[in-house]
């Protein structure tokens, strides 16, 4: 039986990757249905026989209490934004500017959720989201029911690739219908019905969605012995994965320019939605010489298009208290379909704002969502006034709290500047517990407000003793005694967070998330961090007069001293447990260019031994770089230091240097 079970399989994938993926079915629905029910049977009589990469897998079934989390590799980066002709030619001509004089590869930007799948041998092992960049959500059952991504490839090798999980167009129209008919709420769009879905605990109400996957990005390419962008693509669609046939390879600004008009017209009739247009470098020896920000890689971009317009009534001018005390006003509308998402609020930024538009509680006025993501106001339709409509006024008290607000000098913000003010309370309570600060599951905004109000949460240490209203919380409208235990799991899962997450929760003014790692790597703990001085502070790399400021006026505040006592008390861990900074006379406070194609060690693991050792890699090579670490074929950066008469190291003498 094992050898009829193996030959299903390979029948039904091969006609899955032909009728999904070549969109050349090479057998009948119904030949496939029957040798689909065949391997069912089979599978249920001999289950020992059952494979990893069997299209059974496809219909789900596995339901899971929670997503597990999935750190990445290589992260998972976002795109820069270009939204206009003269941003993609200044896009062109940065990349000119370091001597190079590239071919783009242009694709549509799939309007979906971003994935990235493991496969080891050619199997299928763990499919995740983007999440933060460093860290996913395994949805690797999910996944699995998608049949356009393949359970098996056509080569039995080690490789992770990156796609878009989307829904189509008539997929959603279809499956608003069936809910219409149950009563249910509709669908407003497909990337949020895509999301929603893939997101299910449930793995057969992921199948029931139907959705499908492009892939089109390779995160190391080299390794592979492949040179070029366009080659990746056609190397994943040899393997077996679904590559979008819209990609196009330019020699140009001008053929950038003349896809993204074409793409643009054509955006309506496609069957899958897009927001814009994804621009890359297509050799890969001049990405890794462009390298990257800290957010974006400096070789690639996203245009967007031109958002959709609406018009609606704006009816109010309401004002939140942000964690900082920062005032903003905000547009309540008459809800109006914008983009595909049902809007009713959006962001007025502040006073001058308001009044550089002229804006009237009453007035007609345009939205549409910028970069096709954050509702805004665009402008007012004066000739639609009747003369009914109200001046806008600013306010002079907090709206929560009562207090006088002030406007700083230079500054265009208002600001209350009330410590116990509720709403700067609860602000400061959803900022430490999201994902990129303690990440605790369970504890969303609408849920510490409730938790605030209730007085169950009324400071951050509260939040680590939520056990005490265990029977409290359980006689709450929607929580049961599950979601309860896992709410104070995540909760005490947290303590053991590295410091820089707590460090970055804290919210200390100018004190982001990348800078709380550096100082964690730089000090090891909070407790050294909290005894550093203003000079010392001012003399680490990257961080200003500004920044050491804002970190000794904290440390210098007894409450805030008060609150990390009581955190410490409660188990929370003060100590950064990532890779530790070793001084190394080497290394320490020197700058470090990387290039050519490695051998021993990954780019990655280099830049990350040197800054454990005190040191920075840059991108580019200029007078300030201390050595340039080479590996074969290492180009114009290395013709470069060898210029300026800069020390060139290869592996083996950084290895001699560690």
């Amino acid at each position: 039986m094992k050898e009829r079970i193996d030959e299903l399989v390979e029948i039904l994938n091969e006609a899955n990757y032909n009728y999904h993926v070549l969109d050349e079915p090479k057998i009948t629905d119904q030949e496939y249905d029957k040798l689909l029910r065949e391997l069912f049977i089979l599978e249920e009589k001999f289950p020992e026989y059952v494979r990893e990469d069997s299209p059974t897998h496809r219909v789900g079934g596995t339901v899971l209490d929670e997503f597990q989390k999935v750190t990445h590799s290589i992260p998972m980066m976002s795109l820069g934004n270009v939204f206009n002709e003269e941003e993609i030619r200044q896009f062109d001509s940065r990349i000119k500017k370091e001597g190079y004089h590239p071919a783009y590869v242009c694709e549509l930007k799939i309007d979906g959720l971003s994935v990235s799948l493991h496969y080891e041998k050619g199997k299928l092992i763990t499919a995740a989201t983007r999440g933060d960049g460093t860290v996913g959500e395994d949805i690797t059952n999910n996944v699995k029911t998608i049949k356009t991504v393949p359970l098996t490839l056509k080569k039995p090798i080690d490789i992770e690739v990156r796609g878009e999980i989307y829904m189509s167009k008539e997929t959603l129209r279809k499956l608003n219908e069936e809910r219409a008919k149950k009563n249910q709420p509709l669908l407003q769009n497909c990337r949020n019905a895509a999301a929603g879905s893939i997101r299910q605990l449930d793995s057969k109400v992921a199948a029931s969605r139907k959705l499908d996957c492009w892939i089109y990005h390779l995160p190391n390419p080299e390794d592979y012995g492949i040179k070029t962008h366009y080659e990746a693509l056609e190397f994943m669609k040899e393997l077996g994965f679904k590559t979008n046939p819209n990609n196009l390879l330019v020699t140009d600004v001008e053929g950038i320019l003349d896809y993204i008009s074409y793409k643009g017209k054509e955006r309506a009739s496609l069957p899958y939605d897009i927001d814009g247009v994804v621009i890359k470098v297509n050799n890969i020896e001049e990405q890794r010489n462009l390298g990257f920000t800290a957010h974006h890689p400096k070789w690639a971009t996203a245009y967007k298009f031109p958002a959709e317009e609406v018009l609606t009534k704006l009816k109010d001018i309401i004002f939140t208290v942000g964690r900082t005390g920062q005032i903003t006003p905000n547009a309540v509308l008459e809800p109006v379909i914008v983009a595909g998402s049902t809007i009713s609020r959006a962001t007025l930024h502040n006073e001058d704002y308001v009044i550089s538009k002229d804006l009237k509680i009453g007035d007609i006025v345009s939205i549409h969502k910028a970069g096709d993501v954050i509702p805004e106001v665009g402008e007012v339709k004066k000739e639609r006034r009747t003369g009914e409509e109200k001046d806008f006024e600013m306010i002079h008290n907090c709206p929560m709290c009562g207090n006088r607000i002030y406007k700083k000098e230079g500054q265009v913000d208002y600001y209350c500047v009330n410590p116990h003010c509720p709403a700067r309370k609860i602000e400061s309570l959803c900022h430490f517990v999201s994902r990129k600060a303690m990440n605790i599951d369970g504890l969303g905004d609408r849920i510490i407000e409730d938790f605030y109000n209730l007085k169950y949460i009324k400071g951050i240490s509260d939040i680590y003793q939520l056990d005490h209203y265990r029977d409290e919380l359980t006689e709450l409208e929607g929580y049961g005694d599950k979601s309860i235990d896992n709410l104070l799991e995540a909760t005490q899962n947290s303590k053991k967070n590295s410091a820089e997450r707590l460090l970055f929760g804290l919210g200390i003014p100018n004190v982001g998330e990348k800078t709380s790692k550096m100082l964690m790597i730089y000090y090891e703990s909070i407790d050294k961090l909290r005894e550093a001085p203003l000079e010392e502070l001012e003399s680490i790399p990257d961080i200003g007069h500004i920044i050491a400021q804002s970190i000794v006026d904290y440390f210098s505040n007894p409450s805030n001293i008060e609150l990390l006592e009581q955190l410490k008390e409660l188990g929370l861990n003060m100590e950064y447990t990532g890779p530790k900074m070793e001084k190394n006379d080497s290394f320490y406070g020197k700058t470090f260019v990387i290039t050519g194609s490695l051998v021993k060690y990954t780019r990655d693991e280099i830049q990350n031994k040197i800054e454990q050792l005190g040191g920075k890699a840059s991108s580019s090579v200029s007078k300030k770089t201390y050595a340039v670490i080479v590996g074969e074929n290492p180009g114009s950066k290395y013709e470069k230091a060898r210029e300026l008469g800069i020390p060139i190291w290869s592996e083996a003498d950084f290895e001699e240097k560690l």
